[in-house]
C-alpha cells in the first residue's frame, strides 16, 4: 500500500506559548493503529536535530482510527520542527510526518 507519508494538511504554525495535542487520522494507511510512538526533530536551516524530550510531553494515545500525538510545546520562535508518527496497522509499520513552524 503506497501512501503519501506527509500528511495531506502539510506544515502547520503553532505559537511559541501555545501546547498543542496534534492528531493523526490513520484512515489512509489502512486505520485501527497499534504500537504507536512520535519523535521530533528541529530541522531549522536544513540540520536535523532530535528534540523529542524537549518539545513532545506525554505519550501517544488511540482512539478508532486517530492517534492523539504528545502535547507539543516550548518551542523556538522561527524554527521549524518534524513531528513523525510511527504506527503498525495490520502487521505493516508506518511512518507519517508533518511540520510545525513556531511563530510569535
Amino acid at each position: 500500500m503506497a501512501v503519501d507519508r506527509q500528511v495531506k494538511e502539510g506544515r502547520q504554525r503553532q505559537g511559541v506559548d501555545e501546547e498543542v495535542y496534534w492528531k493523526i487520522d490513520t484512515t489512509p494507511w489502512g486505520g485501527t493503529p497499534t504500537s504507536t510512538s512520535a519523535a521530533a526533530y528541529d530541522v531549522t536551516g536544513g540540520i536535523r536535530t532530535l528534540v523529542t524530550t524537549t518539545v513532545l510531553s506525554g505519550s501517544t494515545s488511540v482512539s478508532g482510527d486517530d492517534i492523539t500525538l504528545p502535547k507539543l510545546s516550548a518551542l523556538t520562535e522561527g524554527h521549524v520542527y518534524r513531528v513523525e508518527v510511527k504506527m503498525t496497522i495490520s502487521s505493516n509499520v508506518f511512518e507519517a510526518w508533518f511540520e510545525v513552524e513556531a511563530e510569535a
